[in-house]
């Protein structure tokens, strides 16, 4: 099996969800730290996706953010030079974004049932990363654009 490591990071609308994320990935031997950052009802999700993507990137791993509708967080995360993250609803959405985007973070918001995070947070895990030359070659653009690179057009 390979070793995986998951950051988590919810806001006060995610933190609903956080125990049920916590246990069902220790129960399957996932390694999952949760932000340091402490929920209450004014915290603001930027601050928990920054959290979260420093350390994904430092320690490349993987990460799960998780707000009222994974928009703001999934904003927020994409802000960070190197994360790719993904807003998903469902398994398919994982599977493309981590598979043909190279995602390194997911976000979802709290309207997904257990099941459906359950199958999301499975899939993300498992697929392995872009190996298929067009998907590497689109990310390749999207890192010249982070980069300020970019000359395509």
């Amino acid at each position: 099996m390979i070793y995986i490591k998951i950051f988590l990071g919810v806001d006060h609308q995610g933190a609903k969800l956080k125990d049920s994320i916590i246990k069902y990935l220790e129960s399957n031997g996932i390694e999952i730290e949760s932000s340091i950052l402490s929920n209450n009802d004014t915290d603001d999700y930027p601050d928990f996706a920054y959290d979260v993507c420093q350390k994904v990137l430092k320690e490349k791993a993987l990460g799960i953010l998780v707000c009222g509708s994974g928009i703001g967080m999934s904003i927020a995360a994409n802000k960070v030079k190197g994360i790719r993250c993904a807003r998903v609803f469902n398994e398919n959405d994982a599977f493309t974004a981590k598979n043909h985007n190279g995602a390194n973070v997911i976000a979802f918001g709290i309207n997904l049932d257990l099941g459906e995070i359950y199958k999301i947070i499975d899939t993300f895990i498992v697929t392995k990363t872009p190996s298929e030359e067009r998907h590497l070659r689109r990310i390749n653009k999207i890192l010249a654009i982070e980069e300020g690179t970019y000359h395509g057009l």
